[in-house]
């Protein structure tokens, strides 16, 4: 079996170690040409003598083990066969052969790969990318020429030379993705985390990546929770939002210990169109036990105002809100009240929202504090229409009762750590059925002694 694996892997092996023996200088790799090679080409290059065969580099065995140098045993074999089969076996062997081109090319340039198809193919997407950038430049003398005519002009007046205004402008901006949305470097940096979010390319291959996957989650937790009609009639995230507690990342729904939760969580916020604005967040607890109408009501756990944020932030520490050491802006109108849940209640609904404020209008600190102060009954809805908030992200994880929600109560002075909740019993309200069967037959005199024993006799105390 070992003998079959390796006649299936040497062909690949030997296609992957092609070329993988260069001098130092980039002068061996053949040039460019529009010709087809000769066949006896490969065989031109003379091997310097005292250099390892090609089959032997050490440099492409590391690229392609994963950083891993194969050791040789005294009769030439690798003792790492075994090894070295299953990682050229694997699903990942073409991100492990572009490893190995990156160490076998040396120190050359992205742009700059020695390989005729992608110079090709580059070269076909740049006069792509001219192409885009002449229409952006006819669109943009096109905004000019309407701005410059008078409103009375147009047929709708002031109103219909804004809007197409507008419409170009929106244009423009798809023609500025399509003119990069193929390009190698482009994908490279957004692939690294280098990519510039004030540019549109980079804005747009977030979200694509966020809706791919993220999104899709965050909408099947607002459906399997019941956000929605629970706390909103309805809501479309239009935001990434993504939690930490401790430095550890938190899935959409997680159920988590109550020492977690005591302190307030990081936040990720990704938003996916330019401009600065002003945010709000607010941190609801949806299924708190009103004992004296039997239902349950909502509380405020934490509320935050005037957060300036735009695309190029992503990382928000909820605990620096408010104290007046410059590395977080905003207003703290509700400080972090840890999450808790009662003994045998059900598990509890942490939702974290982020509210987008109008252009411009901040949000009075006074106000805030005087009106969702207490934190019970808070309804999200009525603040929203209340100051002008549109709901934009979301995210949620779960509490419940466990060994250490007593002591996180008692270290924050919350009351309510003695209470027990017990399912109360429901009688049923249909009337007794008749006696049948077994205690229809028995219920004479002389089955008696066995009344004890049984349910609905006639008479019996």
């Amino acid at each position: 079996m070992s003998s079959r694996c390796q006649q299936v892997v040497r062909p690949i092996v030997r296609s992957l170690r092609q070329g993988s023996h260069q001098p130092q200088s980039i002068t061996a790799i053949r040039h460019f040409s529009s010709t087809t090679p000769r066949k006896d080409e490969n065989s031109t290059t003379v091997q310097q003598p005292g250099t390892a065969d090609a089959s032997s580099n050490p440099v492409l065995d590391a690229a392609l083990l994963g950083g891993q140098k194969a050791e040789a045993t005294e009769d030439g074999s690798s003792t790492q066969w075994d090894q070295f089969t299953a990682a050229a076996l694997r699903p990942e062997l073409g991100s492990r052969r572009r490893r190995a081109a990156l160490v076998t090319t040396g120190d050359v340039p992205f742009e700059q790969m020695p390989y005729q198809c992608f110079q090709e193919a580059r070269k076909i997407l740049a006069q792509d990318r001219e192409e885009k950038i002449a229409k952006i430049v006819a669109e943009v003398e096109k905004i000019k020429r309407i701005e410059a005519q008078d409103a009375s002009t147009f047929r709708g007046g002031e109103a219909y030379k804004q809007k197409r205004i507008e419409s170009i402008r929106k244009e423009i901006e798809e023609l500025k993705i399509l003119a990069d949305i193929n390009d190698p470097l482009v994908k490279r940096r957004f692939e690294d985390g280098m990519g510039d979010m004030n540019k549109p390319i980079y804005r747009y291959l977030a979200e694509r990546r966020w809706r791919s996957m993220d999104y899709k989650i965050i909408k099947q937790r607002i459906d399997q929770f019941h956000i929605v009609p629970d706390i909103l009639p309805k809501f479309d995230p239009t935001v990434d939002v993504k939690m930490s507690f401790r430095s550890y990342k938190i899935k959409p729904g997680a159920l988590l210990d109550s020492r977690m939760t005591e302190g307030p969580p990081t936040l990720r916020i990704q938003a996916f169109d330019k401009g600065e604005r002003l945010l709000s967040i607010v941190v609801i607890d949806s299924d708190v036990p009103d004992v004296d109408s039997d239902a349950y009501t909502r509380r405020c756990h934490f509320m935050a105002a005037n957060i300036p944020w735009d695309p190029t932030q992503n990382l928000l520490q909820l605990r620096h809100i408010g104290r007046g050491d410059g590395r977080t802006e905003g207003t703290l109108a509700v400080p972090w009240l840890p999450p808790h849940a009662q003994k045998g209640s059900p598990y509890h609904r942490l939702s974290i929202f982020i509210l987008e404020q109008k252009p411009g209008q901040k949000i009075d600190e006074t106000k805030l504090k005087e009106l969702y102060g207490n934190r019970e009954d808070f309804s999200l809805k009525g603040f929203a229409y209340k100051f002008g908030l549109e709901p934009v992200g979301f995210n949620l994880f779960r509490t419940v009762w466990d060994d250490n929600t007593a002591a996180v109560m008692e270290r924050h002075s919350i009351p309510g750590a003695d209470v027990e909740f017990k399912r109360q019993r429901v009688e049923s309200l249909k009337p007794p059925r008749a006696a049948r069967g077994w205690e229809a037959k028995r219920q004479k005199a002389k089955y008696k002694s066995i009344w004890k024993y049984t349910k609905r006799i006639k008479g019996y105390n």
